[in-house]
């Protein structure tokens, strides 16, 4: 049996089994603890019956400074996944969508306009996941990610994809067909 909980800070110690894979991305403890301290409600784990870490959900909320609200590419008031890595034994169980509708609940909470997340354009698996879960790609990132595990070009686009909360009633932060809506990296905030 599997109960979530707030991420406490010893659970560093136990996150191999969920960081362990080769499209989880990895982070140094500061930056675990700058989340932890930020947003902890929106730092979710997945806890085992023997004390152990089937998964987690790193999450934020954010909004670009007011001096770029007149951006082409201005994100107001959202929901970000920063991470979601689930144990390869305990994946196809439903957790991964358990641990995002815990996001999801604490960003409409936090009156959130939707909620975004980056993945890489190769990884068909996370792709299929988010679509199914209400996700959509709103535009491609090129080259937002410095290697290629497929070893076809020096980087990898990124989708980023979004997924409308109860605030945006007439669904103006997705759109259609945004594989082919290309943007660079730099038009990014990076605050």
């Amino acid at each position: 049996m599997t109960a979530l909980r707030a991420f406490s800070p010893m659970d560093l110690f136990k996150m191999n089994l969920t960081n362990l894979d080769p499209l989880t991305e990895n982070y140094d403890f500061h930056f675990y603890f700058q989340y932890l301290a930020k947003w902890p409600s929106l730092f979710t784990v997945a806890e085992g019956q023997h004390g152990e870490i089937t998964g987690y959900m790193m999450g934020k909320v954010e909004e670009d400074p007011p001096y770029l609200h007149i951006a082409k590419h201005y994100l107001p008031w959202h929901g970000h996944v920063t991470a979601l890595s689930v144990a390869p034994q305990y994946r196809r169980l439903g957790l991964a969508q358990t641990l995002t509708g815990a996001l999801e609940r604490g960003c409409e909470e936090q009156r959130a306009w939707f909620l975004d997340l980056f993945v890489r354009e190769g990884n068909e698996t996370a792709i299929g996941l988010y679509k199914g879960l209400g996700y959509s790609v709103f535009r491609r990132v090129v080259d937002y990610y410095s290697d290629d595990p497929t070893g076809r070009k020096a980087g990898e686009d990124a989708f980023d994809m979004r997924k409308p909360l109860s605030r945006d009633k007439k669904r103006q932060h997705i759109r259609e067909n945004g594989e082919d809506y290309r943007v660079n990296p730099e038009d990014l905030y990076n605050g």
